[in-house]
Order: structure tokens, then sequence, then C-alpha cells
């Protein structure tokens, strides 16, 4: 799955601008006619998963062989109505084994998980914008994916 997947994490808040989203889905169209990424991974709790899933979907009408992937850090079980739900806005879904155990880590476990999987990366990280109480689950996940020496795209 490694070597055509691409995955996204980023900022809660964004600075949203038409400039983001040109550039975003450029990087988009780039992954999968240069690259041959065929599978999109999104986690969720941020604006940059929401606007991502928004502009790989409008790619998907050009390219309807890509897969948008929704990776949950909840619920491990879920109904076949919430499944049909989630299946509206992506093609597949799956919650990792790994994370029934991680407790108040899910989520970077989660991120890891999408990491792991994937040859790209798509990052929102704005550093002025990163909490000072408490550690950044977005720097959290760069810098692991630095250190598992991913392709990364850095946004802003």
């Amino acid at each position: 799955m490694e070597k055509n997947t691409c995955c996204f994490f980023g900022n809660r808040t964004i600075k949203e601008t038409e400039e983001l989203k040109e550039k975003v889905t450029e990087i988009v169209e780039r992954l999968i006619v240069d690259e041959k990424v065929e599978a999109f991974l999104f986690g969720s709790k941020s604006r940059f998963d929401s606007l991502c899933l928004e502009l790989v979907t409008k790619t998907k009408e050009k390219y309807p062989h890509i897969k948008r992937i929704y990776v949950r850090a909840e619920y491990p079980y879920i109904s076949e109505h919430y499944k049909e739900s989630l299946l509206k806005e992506y093609d597949e879904t799956y919650y990792p084994e790994k994370l029934l155990d991680a407790g108040r880590a899910v989520y970077v476990e989660r991120n890891r998980e999408m990491i792991d999987k994937s040859r790209f990366c798509v990052v929102y990280f704005d550093e002025s914008t990163v909490p000072t109480t408490r550690k950044s689950g977005t720097k959290i996940a760069l810098d692991y994916a630095k250190k598992r020496k991913k392709e990364i795209v850095l946004f802003p």
C-alpha cells in the first residue's frame, strides 16, 4: 500500500485561502499523475483534513479510480448505518486494531498508522498556532513522518 498512498494531517485551524486550495489540488493531481498514488488516507479533527477531503473528492471526478480512506481513531466497531453514512464521503473506512489499547494517545497512534502506510504526507503545520500548554499532535506526527523518511509536502 505504501508506494501508492498519501496521507493528510494538519492543524485544527488553518488559514483557508483560494491559493491554499489551488496548491493542495495541484499536489493531489501531481501525486495521481506522476507518482501513481491511488489511495488517500484521512483522519479527522482538523479543518485541513476536511479541506483535503473536499479537494480529493472533487479531483475524484476526473480520476474516479482513486480511493478516499477514512482511518478511524474512534469507534472500533460501527453499525451498518454509521458505516453507510461514512461511505457517502469515503470509499473505505477502517479502525486499526493496534488502537484498541492506545488510550489517550489514540490520535497520535492513528496518525502514525496513516504515516506508516503512506509514501507521501501532505501536512499543514503553522508553528504560530501550536498550543503552549500541551504537545501538538500535528508536530508529533510531522516529526514521526520525518523520522520515517516520508516524502512530505508542507503547508502553509
